[in-house]
């Protein structure tokens, strides 16, 4: 190989972790000659690909970057006041630092191990806080996907709560034709499969009767127009309805609250609180109600709860309510959120605090009324009696347009004789003029009068919708407005994470390799943050050239035909590639096959997802070995043939094998004719070895948040994008943007788009060799640690050959009754050592499962492993009574500083076995900011904002 070829695949040894003289140690534990022996041990050879991926060869991490330049360059960046949910804003530079660009707080992992998550526990409840205080209800979750996804999340809790009892009785849900398009058409999908009937129409004149379960407005509405909803809201509920209202949290720091008007439920975006456009995302939306749905809602609640040394900490409270629990039951398939961008809106309004928001939205709302009166002067109507930032307009587009684009302005164009300008943060007085010229060149004029009197009062905002009631009062939102105090709170936060920096993070299933630097950097670069999504295709042939190509590589990856980005989430994925098999069967006139298969051991999104799409979850069996059992599968698909839609199946298997009975299955379900959807979380294990096409798969989603080098974000943004065959691609997502007549499933035509280039990135730099080597890797990697800890754990769900795929099952439910040692303990230990748990009591109860990742080196794999040797022998010790069953390392872990410190030292066990077990512990300690939290606790005292000021005060 020449010095050209090294360096061109360079990125290769910077992703992977082994090195060869590692590898070849490895494989000698793992008793194989090769990587390739170990792959045939492990992949059925029918499976196999013959042939290497048609992808590029891969690009130096330097080339790529300067690829990627002229790539961007291809982007224009107008200004845009289009509006409709996405502004420009402006990220303070101490969050887009030590948030948005740090490792500490975008490679932490959804925080299930509340102990070693505290910092951003806290933002969230910050999250939660800003939400609660600025819609006037008292409880919110910690983020959902969009505006759009978050209103259909409003609808279909209402019509389950409204009609609980089980017949439909009150099945329609009134939508305001003065709301977002893209939320009209995120409604329609979410609305047919379970059978709520929307109506369409102008709130002033509609008839609300008992056969409403609820209704939805927007406030301020799509022109802009702040409306007075109060009667309205009395009639919907007069008619016991429900009151959905999509706002804008800015706007509400002036506006009254929906709480106050006596809506239900609140949604909508965080976006322009900081977090940059995107082409589209990811931005955090919020979700915010009454009590009464408490147990309903949507997503994650992060509540307060003490530990068991008494002292306050935070967890994810009413876990029970999540769909992987609730399964076909649930309600939602939410698996995920947008922490992370949900974490840089909270910071933004830590940092600006209650008057520096407000400050903001008056000095927008002062412009747009500045604005008004130039476009007045010049002859134009501003429709709007009231509004906060955007004007409506009455003007032929036709002739407005060419002069704006001209100008490198984009407005929103309604129809032939009305235009919206929304304005924004980062709108300036030149700004305001270069708009007034724009205007008055069209009156064939070369000025505008416009006058910037500061002390003129908003007259935009009517009396009737001025706020008066308080917000963000508490202590955390009025102590951090100077930089170096931000700075210092978020630092204080990211130490009470462990995030990938720290460690690896081994979570089955769940993929958290390397989010490398070159793959995040261009996320911030302007070219691409700084577009708004639905700006014209003209402006953005950067992000087009990326889309195409990463569409393709994503069909050759999978062996698919078509490919669609707009899913913004795993789950999402799953609901849109079973949405597009059911309407492929109704297209050939088989809406009777309604009927899916789901394998036991399927994540809980699986059947979640099916019921949202309106299919009717038919359970398979599983075998003693943990394989999908064939014969009861057969059965089943003979059982329900006349109505069979089709089979989800995760492969390799959620156990961690690659079932060789994979194709028969695929068979039988082709044969009686259904479709296999593939669940593509474990895609890690396949790419350039085998494929979903290859296995008989006709739809898949992709988690580009595990394979594709997404970073986790502490449990958000993800995407999972589908592929699938050509008979399926008609039936793909749509958006009112793209040109096409299918119905969206997210807000944004290409879902989260920004993030897009981190798996553009990741596929580029390791080219056609290097994406499978990292599968071989990630399998290797997870073989070495198996062929370690099966000394002394049992290892559930081997191969026939004796090999796992790329994760592994430790049972730990033997302990149970030998040590009284539960998962729950070893997880807990495994934090003194300075590691994560890996997934527990999943797909199996009592057990752990291990997915180290091909990133991991083998000395980060030799210390995980020496930490869960070091817990076998504590264990051992209390089996033989050298400890106490109730008072060890393992029941009192996590160990804090304070418990260590403290005067008195009362258990049997030394400080030293506490926190400082083996001895590279002692070279990088992690200490968990808390001991282990009281979860119940927490539930039954539910409190999900944070405390006032008095209580701080008080303590």
């Amino acid at each position: 190989m020449s010095l050209f070829q090294d360096q061109s695949r360079e990125f290769h040894s910077r992703h992977i972790g082994p090195n060869k003289t590692d590898t070849r140690k490895m494989l000698e534990v793992i008793g194989v000659d090769s990587i390739e022996a170990l792959i045939s041990k492990t992949l059925p050879a029918s499976i196999r690909l013959q042939q290497p991926l048609d992808l590029p060869e891969a690009v130096s991490e330097f080339t790529y970057l300067q690829e990627l330049k002229e790539i961007a360059s291809k982007n224009k960046v107008f200004k845009s006041y289009i509006g409709q949910g996405y502004y420009d804003t402006i990220t303070p530079s101490v969050i887009l630092r030590n948030i948005f660009e740090n490792p500490g707080w975008y490679t932490q992992y959804t925080p299930y191990q509340a102990e070693i998550s505290q910092g951003r526990l806290e933002s969230l409840l910050n999250f939660q806080t800003l939400v609660c205080d600025l819609t006037g209800l008292p409880i919110a979750n910690a983020s959902l996907l969009d505006e759009a996804t978050a209103t259909a999340e409003a609808m279909h809790m209402l019509f389950y709560h409204a009609n609980k009892s089980g017949a439909a009785t009150k099945p329609k849900f009134f939508v305001d034709t003065a709301i977002f398009t893209q939320t009209k058409d995120v409604l329609i999908t979410r609305a047919a499969p379970i059978g709520v009937e929307l109506v369409f129409g102008d709130y002033h004149c509609t008839k609300i009767d008992h056969t409403y379960f609820g209704a939805i407005v927007q406030y301020p509405n799509n022109a802009g127009s702040i409306e007075d909803y109060r009667s309205f809201i009395n009639e919907v509920h007069s008619a016991e309805g429900f009151v959905v209202m999509a706002t804008d949290l800015l706007a509400l720091t002036l506006i009254a609250s929906p709480g106050e008007l006596g809506a239900d439920v609140a949604v909508g975006s965080t976006q322009r609180l900081g977090v940059p456009l995107g082409y589209g995302g990811p931005h955090a939306a919020f979700f915010a109600t009454k009590d009464d749905f408490k147990r309903g809602i949507p997503g994650r609640l992060i509540g307060i709860s003490i530990d068991t040394q008494g002292n306050r900490a935070l967890r994810m409270a009413l876990q029970t309510r999540e769909q992987h629990i609730k399964r076909e039951k649930a309600t939602s398939n939410i698996c995920t959120a947008q922490a992370l961008l949900a974490n840089m809106a909270a910071m933004y309004a830590v940092y600006h605090g209650p008057e520096g928001l407000k400050q903001i939205a008056e000095r927008i709302a002062t412009l747009v009324q500045v604005l008004a009166e130039s476009l007045d002067e010049l002859g134009y109507t501003n429709l709007n009696t009231y509004c906060f930032d955007t004007l409506k307009i009455k003007v032929e587009t036709a002739k407005i347009r060419p002069i704006a684009e001209k100008n490198n302005i984009n407005f929103h164009y309604i129809d032939e004789s009305h235009v919206t300008i929304s304005l924004d943060e980062t709108t300036s007085q030149t700004d305001v003029l270069d708009i007034a010229y724009t205007f008055a060149e069209l009156k064939g004029l070369d000025e505008a009068t416009i006058s910037f009197d500061s002390d003129d009062a908003i007259t935009v905002i009517p009396f009737f919708a001025k706020r008066s009631s308080p917000f963000l009062t508490q202590a955390v939102f009025n102590s951090h407005h100077r930089e170096s105090q931000m700075m210092r709170y978020i630092k204080q936060l990211e130490n009470k994470d462990l995030s990938l920096n720290t460690s690896m993070i081994s979570l089955g299933s769940c993929t958290m390799k390397l989010n490398a630097a070159t793959e995040m950097i261009p996320v911030s670069w302007p070219e691409f943050s700084r577009i708004h999504p639905f700006a014209p295709e003209s402006q953005t042939r950067g992000y087009q050239q990326i889309i195409d190509e990463l569409e393709s590589y994503l069909c050759t990856i999978t062996g698919f035909d078509a490919c669609s980005l707009q899913p913004n989430s795993g789950a999402q994925g799953e609901y849109s590639g079973l949405l597009t098999i059911m309407a492929f069967h109704e297209a050939q006139g088989n809406t009777h096959r309604n009927v899916v298969l789901i394998p036991i051991s399927a994540h809980g999104t699986n059947p979640a997802s099916a019921v949202m799409a309106g299919m009717k979850v038919v359970v398979v069996k599983g075998t003693a070995e943990g394989h999908i059992d064939v014969v009861d599968l057969q059965e089943k698909a003979e059982l329900y043939k006349d109505t069979l839609a089709g089979l989800m199946v995760t492969y390799p298997s959620t156990h961690g094998v690659f079932e060789e009975t994979i194709k028969e299955i695929c068979a039988i379900i082709h044969l009686l004719g259904g479709q296999v959807y593939m669940d593509g979380a474990n895609m890690n294990a396949q790419v350039g070895l085998t494929s979903p096409a290859e296995i008989g798969a006709d739809v898949c989603h992709l988690n580009l948040h595990k394979t594709f080098a997404i970073p986790h974000g502490g449990g958000g943004p993800g995407m999972g994008p589908i592929c699938v065959k050509e008979h399926l691609k008609p039936y793909l997502p749509g958006h009112f943007m793209l040109p096409d007549a299918n119905h969206a499933v997210s807000a944004a035509p290409y879902g989260s788009a920004s993030i897009l280039l981190i798996s553009y990135a990741y596929i580029k730099l390791l080219g056609f060799d290097g994406v499978k080597l990292a599968t071989e890797y990630a399998i290797l990697n997870a073989n070495y640690m198996k062929a370690r800890l099966e000394k002394y754990y049992p290892i559930l769900y081997i191969g026939t050959n004796g090999t796992a795929a790329h994760e592994f099952i430790v049972d730990l439910r033997p302990f149970k009754t030998s040590a009284g040692i539960e998962a729950e303990d070893v997880a807990k230990r495994l934090i003194d050592f300075g590691f994560h748990a890996p997934t527990m009591s999943f797909p199996v109860p009592g057990t752990i499962m291990i997915e180290p990742t091909e990133s991991e080196d083998k000395a980060e794999l030799d210390r995980f492993c020496e930490a869960m040797i070091a817990i076998y022998k504590e264990i051992k010790a209390i089996e033989d009574g050298i400890f106490d069953k109730t008072d060890n390392p393992l029941k009192n872990a996590p160990h804090t500083q304070q418990m260590v410190c403290t005067d008195e030292w009362s258990h049997a066990y030394t400080r030293k076995e506490a926190a400082f077990p083996l001895h590279y512990v002692q070279q990088n300690k992690f200490w968990p900011s808390v001991a282990r939290v009281n979860n119940t606790f927490g539930d039954r005292n539910l409190v999900c904002t944070c405390e006032p000021t008095e209580s701080y005060m008080e303590a």
